[in-house]
């Protein structure tokens, strides 16, 4: 075995044969020549991955692996840490790009060779992008250093299969690739910045030379600003800054400056003069150093109270602006109005700091649960008087935007759009077309109260309810045909049966026979692709209607009229059939996808065996508080095919009921609120 060989978890092994745990666990009783355990501990071991790559191929139970899950493998199960392996992919990938005669010398030499001079070439990129070192001043040292020979021996067969995959795919998209592979496996190990309000708060920001993020995170705010001149980050994980350093030198930026640090207490930048910041700072943290920064200069506007660290980060971002400079800011909606925070965002207001803010919908960015707002500020010159009016915006009121998010729901376009129409022309000229529930100028007397509260919702007028007493009606009328609709569908009273002794077999077993195919949804390019069916939709059975996640571009799965979708999380039993109305969208994330051979399967009998609760309990795992459907496990009976379509005709039957119960909720949900509004705003009388 070589010497840093990669080691892989039952679980990893189970992934690369396509089986279940309890298969490996049989292959390790029964096959002597089963490798040995290399480390891990008594009950869950590990095991070198190239020794179980060769028994798996060996006993042809290796499935032919991409070259980007390979590589993914390799990186997730590196010796030193996801992390570190990253850093050396990101260094790595640099070289490739940036001195490709030199990479191939050095690659076709041995490992041994090729670990002695790559820390040299690594060392003379690295110092090329972002300057020389400086040990005495660590916190403005280049954000990563090349590794010395020792520290790249592990992750030479990782460095070889990325630059294979930089010479298919680029660079930049391999480190995308593998960046994005990483944070999506560890969601709580990161507080990420979407795309789509990272492309709202660059808009927002506008042109700009110079930007900073003083809590960069992985980069993706400064990323979204792909023109700027310089780039400067700072986050106080030394791994996070060494990855926005690379990220950013990788997409091509000009100038990159990346420190790790504290902002607040050992701000990198203390002489810069940005044109723009955009930050998305850490929320709610209590030891931020509210006693040892009492005096600092940053606090124009107050010193912030120890429960107010999102001021804390207001401040700082106005006092690394130029005059006139830009910063916008992801906020949690309580710095909005928590009376502890009052005096500062009076004084904002009065000085003319604070220009905007807009409320995003629930499900916009972390934490997902809660509408985050964006404040947009201004540096003071000191010449133009302060402006007048506040402009709020709730973007909770646009058409098309539903109020209980979702991640993969939002759309981002339409949001972006109606939140800078609003902003365009109040920041030209200070004013703005009211709209009802979304927008309006508020004059900031109004606002400077013994509250100071800020949040939009507060202080925009009540949209008129939609439509009027006709849209009601409209509503009332579609709701009375859909309850006879469904009175017409109601199944029949169901004729006893004694229960049926059939052959069964498993998804599986019926994927192994060529009878159907498996897709795993969730891979593609963002929010420019086609439509997305989401575990929303399936669960709801509504349109398509999310979008892909951002991420390195990937062939998207399409869906086509017969497949049958089902959610892998959440222990729920539910499959919906794909129709002609639905196919073409692309499979969203936490969904899989069956596409049965119609000579084999009838699609609507598939389906309707899949929702058994009793074969989703026995297919479902727990994972702390959260299960997770197996859909190889689930089982259905083998029945001929004309037989198939019998059930199936009665399970077509039954998904036509629930879809006319499914509208009528909505239609009776959406009369009775409609009502109430109508009542409460005075356009339908009490008779």
């Amino acid at each position: 075995m070589p010497e840093h060989a990669a080691e892989v978890t039952a679980a990893t092994i189970a992934r690369l044969a396509g089986v279940g745990r309890a298969a490996v666990s049989n292959w390790r009783r029964r096959h002597a020549d089963f490798p040995q355990p290399v480390g891990g501990t008594e009950t869950s071991p590990s095991f070198a991955l190239p020794e179980v790559e060769q028994w798996l191929r060996t006993q042809g139970k290796l499935a032919e692996v991409p070259l980007r899950e390979r590589l993914w493998q390799q990186l997730s199960a590196h010796p030193a840490g996801a992390v570190t392996a990253l850093v050396h992919v990101g260094c790595a990938l640099l070289a490739v790009r940036d001195r490709p005669a030199k990479w191939r010398k050095l690659a076709a030499l041995s490992d041994a060779r090729l670990a002695e001079g790559l820390p040299g070439l690594l060392g003379e990129v690295l110092g090329e992008r972002f300057g020389e070192a400086d040990p005495a001043r660590a916190v403005h040292s280049r954000p990563v250093n090349a590794p010395d020979a020792a520290e790249l021996a592990p992750s030479l067969p990782l460095l070889r299969g990325v630059a294979e995959l930089a010479a298919e795919a680029g660079a930049r998209e391999a480190f995308e690739f593998l960046l994005g592979r990483h944070l999506d496996a560890n969601p709580r190990q990161y507080t990420l910045t979407p795309q789509g309000p990272a492309g709202l708060m660059a808009a927002l920001a506008g042109a700009a030379g110079s930007v900073l993020d003083p809590a960069c995170g992985t980069g993706t705010l400064l990323c979204a600003l792909p023109d700027a001149v310089a780039l400067h980050g700072q986050d106080a994980d030394p791994d996070l800054a060494a990855l926005t350093g690379l990220r950013l030198a990788l997409a091509g930026a000009a100038a990159i400056r990346t420190a790790a640090a504290d902002s607040l207490r050992a701000d990198a930048f203390g002489s810069l003069t940005a044109d723009a910041v955009l930050c998305h700072p850490p929320f709610n943290e209590r030891a931020w150093g509210h006693e040892e920064l009492a005096y600092d200069p940053r606090w124009e506007y107050g010193l912030p109270a120890r429960a107010e660290s999102e001021l804390a980060w207001v401040q700082h971002a106005l006092a690394r602006l130029r005059e006139g400079g830009t910063a916008v800011l992801l906020m949690p909606p309580a710095a909005a109005s928590r009376r502890s925070g009052r005096r500062i965002r009076a004084d904002l207001l009065r000085r003319g700091a604070l220009r905007a803010v807009v409320a995003l919908p629930a499900g916009a960015a972390p934490p997902y649960g809660i509408p985050l707002h964006l404040w947009v500020l201004r540096r003071p010159d000191g010449a133009t008087r302060p402006a007048p009016e506040l402009l709020l915006v709730d973007t909770a009121g646009i058409e098309g935007v539903a109020v209980d998010g979702g991640r993969d729901r939002l759309p981002w376009p339409a949001l972006q759009s109606a939140v800078l129409d609003a902003w365009t022309p109040f920041d030209r000229d200070g004013t703005t077309v009211e709209q009802p529930g979304v927008s309006r100028s508020v004059p900031v007397i109004e606002l400077l109260d013994d509250d100071v509260d800020l949040a939009p919702a507060r202080h925009l007028p009540p949209p008129a309810a939609e439509g009027g007493t006709a849209a009601l009606d409209g509503v009332r009328e579609h709701l009375g045909a859909t309850l006879l609709r469904a009175a017409e569908l109601t199944p029949p009273p169901p004729a006893p049966a004694q229960g049926a002794r059939w052959s069964p077999t498993t998804v599986g077993e019926l994927a192994r026979a060529g009878a159907l195919v498996l897709r795993a949804g969730g891979a593609g390019s963002g929010p420019d692709g086609p439509a997305v069916l989401t575990e929303h939709d399936v669960l709801a059975g509504t349109a398509p209607s999310g979008t892909l996640p951002e991420g390195p571009a990937e062939e998207p799965v399409l869906t086509r009229p017969g497949d049958v979708v089902v959610p892998v999380l959440g222990g729920g039993t539910v499959a919906r059939v794909v129709d002609e109305a639905s196919a073409g969208a692309a499979l969203g994330r936490n969904l899989q996808l069956l596409r049965p051979e119609p000579a084999a399967l009838d699609p609507w009998f598939l389906a309707g065996f899949l929702r058994g609760t009793a074969n989703n309990r026995q297919a479902s795992s727990y994972a702390t508080t959260a299960s997770r459907l197996d859909v190889r496990r689930l089982h259905l009976p083998r029945l001929p095919l004309a037989e198939q379509q019998r059930y199936g005709e009665r399970f077509r039957a039954l998904a036509e009921f629930e879809d006319a119960l499914r509208l009528a909720g909505r239609l009776g949900e959406q009369l009775v609120q409609g009502l109430h509004d109508g009542l409460t705003d005075g356009s339908v009388g009490p008779e």
